[in-house]
């Protein structure tokens, strides 16, 4: 069946090529940009702001999770006028542990859901369980695709998939994890990124965090440009959430110039681009010290999380 004889809006989307050596050369190219040190402080705290603090390991205890959300609210004692991050993501089972904690502020709750992070659930398992982190809370839901489903071609389940749990989502946000270190080509991570922004994507996020590669600049390059020529054929807004492997200031940096020059200023706010992260914020925290007092300060000055 062909998208033409399909009444839904298009859920095989054409096949972008993608030029890998041309990606990689613009990803190098905007890497070379230096960075004066005010629009360096500006930048560092932009990131800071932007990030979705995680903990997603089996060991996870209510104690964790509320020690994290208070880092969440409180990056740095002493530095009470820095942003708050944008959101705590955690497992189901403590998103009411985060919602309590976070009570009152700003910061968001993200619960991974559908069978996080394998994805390998029944539709109905997996809308029970978004509906289950929205009741307990949660106002982020962050799924994963089925990407064995994906790579076999059948683009209409996934499709119908991410719709499905849009809908089951309510008014929460939702991201929509592609795993993009298993989809193999660009093509695909393309193709991917069409279908989760045409079923109903929030954001685009590129990783779980438990398969490598995870998030990279020519990956992320790859599905913002989905994001940019979605939104000039539609006028709606994508965000975008680079997962995994994040752990340098430097990096961060480099990712919001590639949100810059593909996408413009307008995307850079933590309603339309995110970091999954766990220890980056501490790297930012050591940087904007850096910048605002000229020494760099101890990492037990940091918590370790």
């Amino acid at each position: 069946m062909n998208s033409s004889s399909h009444s839904r809006d298009i859920p095989y989307p054409d096949i972008v090529p993608i030029d890998e050596v041309a990606v990689n050369q613009r990803v190098a190219r905007l890497n070379s940009r230096s960075i004066k040190k005010e629009s360096k402080v500006a930048a560092l705290e932009m990131a800071l702001s932007m990030i979705d603090l995680t903990t997603l390991e089996g060991s996870d205890t209510p104690g964790k999770v509320i020690q994290l959300c208070h880092k969440a609210k409180e990056p740095h004692a002493d530095m009470p006028d820095l942003p708050t991050v944008a959101a705590v993501c955690v497992y189901p089972n403590m998103v009411s542990v985060a919602e309590k904690a976070l009570r009152g502020t700003e910061i968001h709750v993200a619960g991974v859901a559908t069978a996080f992070p394998s994805g390998t659930a029944t539709l109905d398992a997996k809308i029970e369980e978004t509906k289950q982190v929205v009741g307990d809370g949660a106002d982020e839901v962050d799924m994963v695709i089925s990407r064995g489903e994906f790579l076999k071609g059948n683009y209409h389940y996934v499709f119908d998939e991410i719709a499905a749990v849009r809908e089951a989502a309510g008014d929460a946000h939702l991201k929509v994890i592609l795993e993009t270190g298993e989809l193999q080509t660009y093509e695909n991570v393309r193709r991917a990124s069409d279908l989760a922004i045409r079923a109903g994507a929030d954001f685009i996020k590129t990783s779980t965090g438990k398969v490598k590669p995870a998030a990279t600049q020519p990956v992320t390059l790859v599905m913002l440009e989905a994001i940019r020529d979605f939104y000039y054929k539609t006028d709606r807004m994508v965000g975008m959430k680079p997962a995994g492997g994040i752990r340098k200031a430097k990096q961060a940096i480099q990712y919001l110039v590639l949100v810059n020059e593909t996408l413009g200023a307008d995307w850079l706010t933590p309603d339309y681009f995110r970091f999954g992260a766990s220890s980056l914020a501490n790297d930012l925290l050591l940087q904007i010290v850096k910048q605002k007092t000229g020494v760099y300060q101890s990492s037990y000055y940091f918590s370790n999380d």
